[in-house]
C-alpha cells in the first residue's frame, strides 16, 4: 500500500507544474489526486523513511483536546508547530532580539543567521515551557484545528463540538451522509497562524467498518503528507474503537499536491527504497472514549523502517 504514496511522489517529479508559492521556495505541483489505504492491512506509517510516530500521536491528541497552544506539544518534545508561533512573537512589539525579518527563508540560506535563528527559537520554546503567562500570550496559534474541531463558534455566540457530535452520530445514525468535521472556518482563517491544510474529513460506515476520507487543500508531499496519512488513520482507529467498529479505509484526497524544489533529491532517494510491511497500532482497551486517551495508551508494533531523510521545512 505504500506504493500509493510513492506513486504520488513519482508522478509529481515527472509531471508536476512549476509554481511559485507563499514561502518563496517554489514547488512542482499537480491538482487533484487520491490515495486509498486499507487499514485492515496494517497501519500506514511509511517504511521507506522513518516517520516519528510520537510526533503524530502528540499532535493528534492536541487536536482532540481542542488545544491551540504549542505548550502541550513542547511538553511532549514536539516542535512541528514552533516556527509559526515563533514568527508571531518576533513580529510583536515585545520582541527585542536580533532582526528576524523574513527569518524563515534567510535561515535556510545563511548558516550564520540560521544559528542565531535556532538559538532564538530554542530560547522562545523554553520560555513557553517555563512561563505560563508568556505561553498564554505567545504560544497561541489562533483558532486552528483543535478549536474548529471542538469549539466552532457560531454567529449566535454558541459553540459546536464537531468531533463529539460526529462520534455520537456514528453511534446513533451510522448510515448518515453528514458524518463530517470541517476545520475551514472562513471567518477565523485570517487570525490563524497557518490556515488548515487538511480542511474537511468525512466518515462512512459499512459492513461494520469505519472509513474516513480527508480533503486536503494543500499537501506538502515529502514532509507533511506522511504525517497526515498516519494522523487520520490513527483518528479512524480511535473513533472505530469508541464506536465498536472495525477499521475500513483511509481515503486521502489532495487539492494542490506539491513537492518543494528543495525536497526533490530527498524524494528521489526515497523512491529508490523498497517498502517493508506496515506496522500495527495497539490501543488501550480500558479506555472507551477518545477524549480520555493519553500518549501511553497508543502503541506502535513491528515498525522497522529505512532511516529518516532530512529536509528543510518551508515556512
Amino acid at each position: 500500500m505504500e506504493t500509493e504514496y510513492l506513486n504520488l511522489g513519482r508522478k509529481v517529479l515527472k509531471e508536476g507544474t512549476l509554481k511559485t508559492d507563499r514561502t518563496g521556495t517554489g514547488t512542482k505541483s499537480l491538482f487533484g489526486y487520491q490515495m486509498r489505504f486499507d487499514l485492515q492491512k496494517g497501519f500506514p506509517l511509511l517504511t521507506t523513511k522513518r516517520v516519528p510516530f510520537g510526533l503524530i500521536k502528540s499532535e493528534l491528541l492536541w487536536f482532540i483536546k481542542g488545544d491551540t497552544n504549542i505548550r502541550y506539544l513542547l511538553q511532549h518534545n514536539n516542535h512541528i508547530w514552533d516556527e509559526w508561533a515563533f514568527e508571531r512573537y518576533v513580529k510583536s512589539a515585545d520582541y527585542e532580539g536580533p532582526d528576524m525579518t523574513d527569518f524563515g527563508r534567510r535561515a535556510l540560506k545563511d548558516e550564520a543567521f540560521n544559528a542565531v535563528y535556532q538559538s532564538e527559537k530554542a530560547d522562545f520554546c523554553q520560555r513557553i515551557l517555563d512561563d505560563e503567562r508568556f505561553a498564554a500570550q505567545y504560544g497561541e496559534l489562533g483558532n486552528v484545528y483543535g478549536s474548529q474541531w471542538r469549539n466552532w463558534k457560531t454567529s449566535q455566540g454558541e459553540t459546536i463540538d464537531q468531533l463529539k457530535d460526529v462520534i455520537d452520530m456514528i453511534k446513533k445514525s451510522p448510515d448518515s451522509r453528514r458524518l463530517i468535521v470541517s476545520a475551514w472556518n472562513p471567518e477565523d482563517v485570517p487570525g490563524m497562524a497557518l490556515p488548515p491544510c487538511h480542511t474537511l474529513f468525512q466518515f462512512y460506515v459499512a459492513d461494520g467498518k469505519l472509513s474516513c476520507q480527508l480533503y486536503q487543500r494543500s499537501a506538502d508531499i515529502f514532509l507533511g503528507v506522511p504525517f497526515n496519512i498516519a494522523s487520520y488513520a490513527l483518528l479512524t482507529h480511535l473513533i472505530a474503537h469508541e464506536t465498536g467498529l472495525k477499521v475500513g479505509e483511509f481515503v486521502h484526497t489532495l487539492g494542490d499536491a506539491h513537492l518543494y524544489l528543495n525536497h526533490m533529491e530527498q524524494m528521489e532517494k526515497q523512491l529508490t527504497r523498497e517498502p517493508k510491511e506496515f506496522p500495527t497500532v495497539k490501543l488501550n482497551e480500558e479506555k472507551t472514549s477518545i477524549f480520555d486517551f493519553e500518549m501511553e495508551d497508543i502503541l506502535l508494533e513491528d515498525y522497522q523502517p529505512h532511516p529518516g531523510i532530512k529536509a528543510p521545512i518551508a515556512v
